[in-house]
This record gives structure tokens, sequence and C-alpha cells, in this order.
């Protein structure tokens, strides 16, 4: 058994055109790979070309599962050229004011156009034509900009529209709101290279020549050398037991292993016993030391007719403020990240991530393929959701919908709709509570798809969709 097919993602347009392929008879990578590029243009607030993600395959005919990384890689010196200095941003965020390193310097090897290529060659089924083409013509026609997404670029403006984005976002010089097109000519001219040319067109054809250029000319880390040295690596899952199902995912940065194993089973419990354990077990300080960044991320999950799976997380971080001339790709802010320099940057090395694309998997067989943006919310989000699903027997789009908070150490920031016990007992026991108006983008965006139906986070706008 295995969830019926469909694709859930965060972004009604990306979840469209995956759906278009599944249609057309396309595997779950087929579908997935094709949402991906839809979401390369549809939700470039959250992700990019130029970013990096990890995958992870279920094969419905061997119960096999497979993880892809395809994440960002670290550039390599060049003693020949100088390198630009990272630029300080501030971000603003409730009262605080969160301070990010952006810049061409920023900038590390992107990974996504690999990474789908990879995953359709392995396990695609259509053309590649065909898997560029919702993109493609989301890109020549423009895609509306839903309320999260909207809501989010507001927040953050001061990178989107530090340099060229600004005609993207600010057109007119007013920030683009809920309803308006989001209009980006240039990315069409860059799906269609990456149609003609393949994946590799960015890293050894047509748009690497781009970017190599603007590397030059602004002072960029990224070389042509490191752009041709870039592979994405098949990898072998981390798995842990949760309430008699198996769970599979990431290992790293996510945490989601260690998480689980952690937390109790919540059913049965009242609210202030509950929302004290989840502050507890899912206390998430920073890992780098240098405070929490808010940098955006998205993810869709895909499953066929075959009962194959993809679960994919991708990201440019907040973005470097730079885009490729004429092609409108933002490159990524990945080395600016501090949130993921929890060790020395490695030239040539896979930098870390906390994405968790996960399966869960009971006696019967796949029973959830999920994921989940949101940086350090992404792995609370993600275990707040399995556990509603899993262990407090709700509908998954209710799990998704339902309030989340997020656990810093002392500060327990938290969405409302939690009793006003719950409040309490947080308060009493020691922690800063802060609370939000409403569901916030803050609180990650988790997709899924399970056997008893879809789910997409209202947090990002996002939509799940079943194939008729």
């Amino acid at each position: 058994m295995f969830p019926p097919p469909g694709v859930a993602a965060g972004h009604p347009a990306t979840a469209e055109a995956g759906l278009r392929i599944l249609e057309d008879g396309g595997t779950a990578a087929d579908a997935a790979v094709a949402a991906s590029l839809a979401s390369c243009v549809a939700e470039t607030v959250m992700t990019g070309l130029a970013g990096g993600g990890h995958a992870i395959w279920f094969d419905g005919a061997t119960g096999e599962a497979r993880l892809l990384d395809f994440f960002v890689t670290v550039p390599r010196p060049h003693p020949d050229r100088a390198v630009a200095p990272l630029e300080d941003i501030g971000i603003p965020f409730g009262n605080e004011i969160v301070h990010y390193q952006v810049g061409i310097a920023s900038c590390a090897v992107p990974g996504v156009p690999a990474g789908l290529g990879e995953l359709w060659e392995k396990h695609g089924r259509l053309a590649w034509e065909r898997l560029v083409e919702p993109a493609l013509e989301l890109a020549r026609g423009g895609v509306e900009m839903p309320y999260a997404h909207a809501e989010c670029l507001a927040m953050l403006a001061p990178v989107m529209t530090l340099r060229e984005g600004a005609r993207i976002y600010a057109p007119e010089g007013e920030l683009l709101g809920t309803g308006d097109r989001l209009e980006q000519r240039g990315l069409a001219s860059a799906l269609e290279l990456l149609q003609e040319e393949g994946a590799r067109s960015f890293y050894d054809g047509t748009i690497a020549e781009v970017l190599v250029a603007l590397m030059h000319e602004r002072e960029g880390p990224v070389s042509r050398e490191d752009l041709e040295a870039y592979e994405p690596i098949w990898l072998e899952p981390v798995e842990t037991e949760y309430l008699g199902n198996r769970v599979l995912t990431r290992g790293g940065l996510s945490q989601l292993v260690t998480t689980l194993s952690a937390l109790p089973s919540l059913r049965g419990m009242g609210a202030a016993e509950r929302v004290l354990c989840l502050a507890r077990v899912l206390e998430a300080p920073p890992y780098s030391g240098h405070g929490e960044q808010i940098g955006d991320t998205t993810n869709l999950v895909a499953v066929d007719a075959d009962g194959n799976a993809c679960a994919l997380t991708t990201s440019l971080g907040l973005g470097s403020g730079d885009f490729l001339p004429g092609l409108d790709v933002h490159l990524n802010s990945m080395l600016g990240e501090v949130d993921l320099h929890i060790r020395p940057l490695e030239p040539g090395a896979r930098m870390e991530s906390m994405m968790s694309p996960t399966l869960v998997l009971d006696g019967d067989g796949l029973a959830i393929a999920a994921g989940s943006a949101g940086g350090t919310r992404l792995r609370p989000a993600l275990v707040q959701v399995l556990s509603g699903i899993l262990d407090e027997g709700l509908a998954p789009q209710e799990a998704v919908d339902r309030p989340r908070l997020h656990s810093a150490g002392e500060i327990v920031r938290i969405e409302p709709g939690f009793e006003e016990e719950a409040l309490a007992a947080l308060e009493e026991a020691g922690y800063d509570v802060r609370r939000f108006d409403g569901l916030h983008h803050y609180f990650g965006g988790v997709s899924l798809l399970a056997r008893s139906g879809g789910a997409a986070d209202p947090r990002r706008s996002g939509a799940a969709l079943a194939l008729p």
C-alpha cells in the first residue's frame, strides 16, 4: 500500500506542474523534477535554480530508499584573483533586526540543476524537454504572488531588492503584494537553455559561461573549475523507529532521528504537559552559536501510480542579492548562512544542511512521504506534523494546519491556538513566550502525501493535488 498518486508543494503552480507530468504518465521523479523547476519560477522568494537541495527516493517495486545530496559545495581558493568581502544586511523580524552576510562572496557552488538532472536520469521516464515545459510556461507568462509569499517578500525585501532584484520584486518602485504578478522573463531564457543543453548548462554550458563572467566582474568565489567538478551524490538514509513505524531520513544537521527517538507519545497528554514536552524535546539552539537565521526553503512531494515516491527540498538561503544578467537567476547565499557553519568550510566540500526529506513505512509499506522548509524551524515543524498524524490521529491537513511552536532554549515562539493554560505553563517554567498574531511562514512549510490524503502548508500558501 502507498499514498494515492499526487503532488504536494509550497505553491499551487508548483503542485500543478508536477501533477501535469503525472497525468502524462511520468514517474514520481519526473513530477518532482518538473515541480522543482516550476518552484524556481513561482517560489523565487524561497528557492531558485542556483540553490542546493536534498531528496529522498522510494522505489515502489523494491521498497528501497535512497537519498540524493545535491546541496551546494564550498568554492576552492583561487590565488590569482581577489574575492569581494561579504556584505552585512539587516532583516527586520518582529522587534529584532537579524543580520545576514550576502553579496557575491556568499555564493557557493550551485547543486539544483545537477540534482534534478541526476534524479531524472536515474528514475525518470519522460523526455527532459517535457519536464521543463511547465516551468517555462510560468516564466513566459508570469505567476501570481500568493499571500504567504508576498508576506515573506515584504520581510526579505532588503536583500531581494538589493540590486537587480528591485526590477523584479519592486517594479516601478513598489514592492509586489498578494495577487500581483511576478514577472521574470529572464528565467524563460534560462529555462530554454536548460531545455536545450540539459542540466549541464549550469556547469559546462551557456549558463556556466554567464555565471563565471559575473563572478569575474564582481570578484565572486565560484570558478569554472568549481562548476565542472560538481556532482550530486547518492547516499543511504538514516533510520529510526517511531511508534512502531520505520522513519527514513537524512542525518547531519537534520537531527530528525534524534528528536523522534526522544519524543514520548503525546496522545492523552493535557495541554500544559504537552506544550512543555514539545518545548523541551524540540529545543533548537543556534547550531553555530551565531544566532538564529531566517533564510528560506521550499519542499515538495510526489507519488506516482506505481508507488514510487520522492520528497525534495531546495533553498537559496536568503539569496546573495546578485542575479545572472539576462537570466534573472538569483544566486545563493549559503556561504553567508552562519547557522550552517558548524565547522570550518573546507574547499570542495559539501556544506551542512538541516533539510530532512522523510519517508515513514509501516507493515503495509509506504505510509507517508514528507518534508519541510524552515531552517532551524524545519525539524520542529516536521516532528509536530508527523506526531500529529502518527501519534495523535489527526488527518494530514489537520496536522499541518495545527498551530506550532519553536523552542530556542529560553525563548519559545508560538502561534495562536494553544490553550491559555499551556501558555501559562510555559511562562511558569521560565520560558520567554513570544506570541505570533497568526500562522506564519517562520514556523516552516510542511508538505506531505499520506495514505489518508495529502497536505500542504497554509504558511506557504501551498497546495496538495491528487491524480484524478
